[in-house]
């Protein structure tokens, strides 16, 4: 099986998102990457409230603290670590995550 990579570790800056629409074999709008330090986690770029994307306009996200992803549309505040709604309107619901690994410093699909 041909080895996907989605990015380089270093195209994601520390705390922050980086879309990636061009992986569109989960979600029509893609996916979105944060990174907190050596970690990477992957999420398909859909808010579980109304199924709208993430970005507020393409590949630009809100994100708080270096560790929070926002939903520009309504506000909800999911945990870099999990996808985990803390705050907003689907409180308690969660991004849909996508397994990756780095390997030599690229974020590639598992």
């Amino acid at each position: 099986m041909a080895v996907i990579t989605l990015c380089r570790l270093e195209d994601i800056v520390d705390g922050c998102a980086l879309g990636l629409p061009e992986h569109t074999q989960f979600h029509a709008a893609g996916l979105v990457a944060v990174r907190q330090g050596e970690e990477v986690r992957v999420y398909i770029n859909r808010c579980p409230h109304f199924s709208v994307p993430l970005d507020y306009r393409p590949n630009e996200f809100c994100t708080y603290r270096g560790k929070y992803l926002m939903c520009a549309h309504h506000s909800a505040v999911f945990r870099f670590e999990d996808g985990h709604c803390i705050d907003g309107p689907c409180k308690g619901a969660h991004l849909e995550p996508v397994a990756v690994e780095c390997v030599d410093g690229h974020v590639i699909l598992q």
